[in-house]
């Protein structure tokens, strides 16, 4: 699991030798930040967001924006989830970051992630922390998944209670930091993925 479907939380009370830690601090670009979880309940300004965000982003880079996706809890209506918008930017090669950084942080995006080893996956925020654009490349299979769990959570109001309950279960315990909090929540999200590629296959026989 990378970084950014994580946020990232202030480490001081953090476990010697913790390869979460440890990952943290090999790709986050600054100082790892104190960040509290908190969930909310779904706000319907969270997609009137993520469209002003694409407007902007499809502005910036034009024909290098290849896809502009709302991902994440924000994406799905009627879910409770971190107030903070994930966007998903499909780019030809996210590794050739000349092709499109400047352009974002002319838009007033910062980069805070950079991850070689997890699909030459980058992350930049906004200023204010509340939205995050995961930038990948074109054929990146992580770009599918985002797509599978997004559409699943949205059909199918099983899974989607399910993963409201496992968040607010796991956000009300205290955790080392963020990252830690999100790994707990992979086997659930790795369930709801099986049977999102499940669904698509009994389409397809």
């Amino acid at each position: 699991m990378h970084v950014c479907a994580r946020q990232e939380q202030g480490l001081e009370d953090s476990v010697p030798d913790d390869p979460i830690e440890e990952r943290l601090r090999r790709v986050i670009i600054g100082e790892i930040e104190p960040q509290s979880i908190v969930v909310a309940d779904c706000d319907p300004a969270w997609s009137e967001r993520f469209g002003r965000e694409e407007a902007k982003i499809r502005a910036a880079l034009g024909e290098a924006a290849l896809s502009v996706e709302h991902i994440g809890s924000t994406s799905v209506p009627g879910l409770a989830a971190k107030p903070i918008v994930d966007v998903l930017l499909v780019v030809e090669d996210s590794g050739e970051e000349a092709s499109y950084l400047p352009a974002l942080e002319g838009a007033g995006y910062v980069l805070r992630v950079r991850e070689p080893d997890f699909d030459e996956h980058r992350m930049f925020r906004t200023p204010k922390k509340d939205v995050h654009v995961h930038v990948f490349s074109s054929g990146s299979l992580e770009i599918e998944r985002y797509l599978l769990l997004r559409n699943r959570l949205r059909e199918d109001q099983g899974d989607r209670e399910l993963y409201a309950r496992t968040k607010r279960d796991l956000a009300s315990r205290d955790w080392p930091s963020m990252q830690h909090y999100a790994e707990a929540k992979t086997e659930v999200i790795e369930g709801i993925v099986a049977r999102a590629i499940a669904r698509r296959s009994s389409r397809e026989d």
